[in-house]
């Protein structure tokens, strides 16, 4: 396998090899393009979300500032949509579905180094003659019609199943069912939802 597959594969591998480093340098370059644009600039930010996210459906929409690590390696189904200070670190899969609310200040994390510091600090490839670090991935999938709160946290590997809540501040270390409700740090399923909590089963709050 070469570096790069082993990254995508969840395997141990040099994240300074093979042109990594420049395809991540390529990757913030269009991410402080993007950052520098504002929402009249709707041309120029498709322009460069087709060179930064390619795999994205109709109408996604990224209010920016974001900020990715390959950008390649995400995809978002239509009609999903990312609220200010979006972070993915998608050294590994990132799978968004259609309908999906990303709300401020929700970051992605796929990259995992190892626990103990010995595997972790940075060594002097003795193939290369780089200094380089070893790690691993995450994949991380998150279903249709999901909405993530402001200022949660997801880890891979973990799937977050369609039609779900995470409420705002938590921390996503492990699966979540459909149509859950899940909230804390660490995220736990707090109930599921159900045809009860339909707007129309709440005129306290649908009635003027």
């Amino acid at each position: 396998m070469t570096e790069r597959e082993k990254m995508m594969a969840g395997k141990l591998y040099d994240p300074f090899a093979e042109g990594m480093p420049e395809q991540r340098a390529r990757c913030h370059l269009l991410c402080s393009q993007y950052n520098r644009t504002t929402e009249a600039d709707e041309e120029e930010r498709t322009k460069i979300l087709d060179e930064l996210m390619p795999d994205r459906g109709e109408g996604v929409y990224l209010q920016g500032p974001i900020w990715f690590d390959f950008g390649c390696n995400i995809s978002m189904g239509k009609g999903s949509y990312a609220n200010v200070n979006f972070t993915v670190l998608d050294e590994g899969p990132v799978k968004i579905g259609e309908n999906v609310f990303i709300g401020p200040n929700v970051s992605i994390m796929t990259a995992i180094h190892p626990l103990c510091w010995q595997d972790r600090n940075s060594f002097l490839n003795p193939k290369t003659g780089v200094v380089t670090n070893l790690e691993y991935t995450g994949a991380v999938t998150i279903g249709d019609n999901c909405w993530i709160a402001a200022g949660v946290v997801i880890c891979g590997p973990v799937t977050i199943g369609a039609g779900s809540v995470i409420g705002a501040g938590a921390v996503v270390t492990k699966d979540i069912p459909e149509n859950s409700l899940a909230v804390g740090v660490p995220c736990h399923v707090l109930r599921e939802i159900t045809e009860a909590d339909r707007l129309a089963n709440h005129p306290e709050i649908t009635e003027v």
